[in-house]
Formats: structure tokens, C-alpha cells, sequence
């Protein structure tokens, strides 16, 4: 039935975090070459012998012809690493994390001018320091900021704002080239061909590679990619929204681009670990979203049921099962979960290697399209940024 047994050995996803938690320890206290050995005998509880860590080696083209940017088939969002989740790692320790993802394989890092704001990059930039020639890290333009602070009811996609973004940006990442620049939403005040034109004269001066658009329709893809190809198109994209699945994403494989979904599960919703009691800091977005309200929690819950059963007896987590049937929806799709743990991305790489069949991938989609989703992704501002 080609249920592939993954390296977790079917344990259960709350043993299997406290075994990596363990990991950890183990790689601070045993010498340089030893680490990666000892951190993975202690998640498994394997012989040395038998050590495999989580890696990903299996790439993905998003884009195509000139547009064509190879990848790892998953990458790191690294927003939440100092943005918007309530507990960030210091700066050192959000460092040893992504060179652990350089590591185990991961080639795609994303963040954007506004995580922090500007903070996210800056950081992105020191732990990129010196693998800038094995990894891609792509950044996003289009918000409005005066004197440092976000004008949150506009967008500004003007040229001249492209091209401020794209200098700060190459400066607070220590690059010479982005490797794909976002829109990060749309901009009515200024028209996509506009864009389109100033990223591919970008392209032309080599300081960016790509264009990519994120949370717009089939008719402004088309629009800009008749003037600049675009490689990749990042939404929201996980089994409690499939919005993208109406006329993008078959819009993507008509004309060859990728799709990069952020938020795969769910800012972490999906991996089970969040419950109508969790309480969120002030700084952390998801107490403000309709669907992180207690009540809504509580009703949404019986979808995490639902990969905790499918999951179960295949030995795989929610979170896991929630991004192998990301990447089962097409081989031009690259998810890019975050996380500031070295037990997620763990947990995470490991998904790449799930193998489900039609039936399968049917039965969870149609036990999970039963339940109705309640509360909204976004509040009304930001919803009204969104395409549709």
C-alpha cells in the first residue's frame, strides 16, 4: 500500500521531540566530528552503526526555462526564528540551526524586508556568512514603511521602492545576487507590469535571479509573467486552506511555475501541539488571527484528530503527514516550514521521504474536507490584501 515506514521507528511525535530535545544536549558536549552521530543515536535510540540523521537529498525545479531555479524539495522559512512566534532563540543559537538545515541538505532559506522588520534578514545574513555559495535565500519587497514603521493600510511596489528594498536587502544579507525576489502583497496603486519591468531590468543588472509573487490571483500571474517569467508563486497552502487549488495552482502547471507554500502546517497548528488553552505571547501574530481563538481552536482540533489517526498506525506525526501530502500535490511544489527547534526540523526533513499512495491521499483529504474550518486565516486588513 506503499506506506513507508520512516527512521522515527513509529514512535508516538511527543517521545519522538523529547528523544531530539536530547539531541541536542548531546551535540553541545561531544566533540565536533562526533556530533551528528551522537545527536541521532540519541533520537533513535540506534547503534551508532545504524545512525542516519534526517537529511533531504531529493530537489525540486520551480520555474522553468530561464526561469528554471533548482532546490532542496523542501525548504526553511525563517520568519519565526526572531519574528512573530512567541519564543525566539538567541541570535547564536538561531545560527547553529540553520547551519544545521545547511547540513542535513536544506538549499532554500526565506525571509523578507518586513520580518522584524529588517531584523530577519540581517540575521539570515550572518548565519548565511560563508554558504552563500551552497544555499539560496529569497527575500520579498512591496510593504510600506515611513521612517522605520510599516504604513500597515498601504503597499508600496512602486519602482523606486523596488529598487530601495532590493539594495537594503542584498546589504542586510551579505549577497552580491537574491536569489528570488517576492512582491510581498500586492500593490493597487501601482499596476504588475510595472513591477514585472522593474524586477527583470533587477535581473538584467544580475542583482536578483528570480521573480516570484505572493497571495495573488491567476489573472495578475499572467499578467506579469507575460513581462518577466516568474519562477515561483508563495501562498498559503496546507490542508485547513486550499483556496490556491481553484485556478493558481493549475495556472502553475499550465505555465510552468513553481509554488512555494508558506505556512505549511498551519503556523504550527497541524503538528498537534496546540491546544484552546496555549497561550500565546504579545508578541506572537497568532493571538490576533480569528483562527487561533480558543473557541475556534477547540472545533478545529478534530482535523489534527483526523492526521492523528491517519498517521498512527503508519508512524508519522500530524506535522508530518501534513507536509508529505504538500509535496504529493505536485512536483513543482516546495514547502518552506519554519521552526527555532532542532526535534521539528527533524521531524520535518523526515517528511520528504513519505510515500503515499492515490488511496491514501484520497482518504485524508476526504476525512479532512468533512470538517468545516472555523475562524478566518487573517483579520479583516490583512484578508483585504489578499487575492482572490
Amino acid at each position: 500500500m506503499g506506506k513507508q515506514q520512516n527512521n522515527t521507528g513509529g514512535i508516538d511525535r511527543r517521545s519522538f521531540l523529547k528523544r531530539t530535545a536530547l539531541a541536542g544536549a548531546a551535540m553541545c558536549i561531544v566533540p565536533t566530528l562526533e556530533r551528528v552521530n551522537a545527536a541521532e543515536r540519541t533520537i533513535t535510540g540506534k547503534s551508532e552503526r545504524a545512525s542516519s540523521m534526517a537529511s533531504i537529498s531529493k530537489q525540486r525545479t520551480l520555474g522553468s526555462g530561464n526561469a528554471a531555479f533548482t532546490v532542496s524539495a523542501m525548504g526553511f522559512g525563517c520568519m519565526g526564528l526572531n519574528y512573530h512566534r512567541s519564543e525566539h532563540p538567541d541570535e547564536q543559537t538561531a545560527i547553529r540551526l540553520v547551519h544545521e538545515a545547511i547540513d542535513r541538505g536544506v538549499t532554500l532559506f526565506d525571509t523578507a524586508e518586513s520580518y522584524g522588520p529588517f531584523t530577519n534578514e540581517r540575521l539570515i545574513g550572518k548565519a548565511l556568512k560563508s554558504y552563500t555559495h551552497k544555499v539560496n535565500v529569497t527575500t520579498k519587497f512591496g510593504h510600506k514603511y515611513v521612517n522605520g514603521v510599516q504604513v500597515k493600510t498601504e503597499e508600496d511596489s512602486s519602482p523606486a521602492n523596488i529598487r530601495k528594498v532590493c539594495e537594503n536587502s542584498l546589504r542586510s544579507l551579505g549577497v552580491e545576487s537574491i536569489a528570488m525576489f517576492y512582491q510581498h502583497r500586492s500593490d493597487p496603486n501601482t499596476s504588475i507590469e510595472t513591477v514585472a519591468e522593474t524586477v527583470a531590468q533587477l535581473i538584467k543588472e544580475g542583482k536578483v535571479q528570480h521573480f516570484g509573487l505572493c497571495e495573488v490571483n491567476a489573472d495578475t500571474i499572467r499578467r506579469a509573467h507575460a513581462i518577466c517569467p516568474i519562477t515561483a508563486i508563495q501562498s498559503e497552502y496546507h490542508l485547513m486552506h486550499r483556496t490556491v487549488e481553484d485556478s493558481v495552482l493549475p495556472l502553475c502547471r499550465e505555465l510552468g511555475i513553481g509554488f512555494v507554500p508558506y505556512s505549511p502546517i498551519n503556523r504550527g497548528f497541524l503538528g498537534g501541539l496546540i491546544n484552546e488553552y496555549t497561550q500565546f505571547s504579545p508578541n506572537d501574530n497568532r493571538q490576533t488571527l480569528p483562527r487561533f481563538q480558543p473557541e475556534a481552536i477547540r472545533k478545529n482540533l478534530r482535523i489534527v484528530e483526523v492526521l492523528n489517526s491517519f498517521g498512527r498506525t503508519r508512524g508519522y506525526t500530524p506535522a508530518q503527514i501534513a507536509l508529505a501530502w504538500l509535496m504529493h500535490k505536485g512536483d513543482f511544489i516546495v514547502p518552506i516550514p519554519g521552526t527555532t527547534k532542532l526535534s521539528h526540523l527533524e521531524e520535518n526533513l523526515r517528511a520528504a521521504n513519505i510515500t503515499f499512495t492515490a488511496d491514501e491521499m484520497n482518504e485524508l483529504e476526504t476525512a479532512v474536507s468533512a470538517i468545516p474550518v472555523t475562524g478566518s486565516r487573517y483579520d479583516a486588513l490583512q484578508e483585504s490584501k489578499v487575492q482572490n
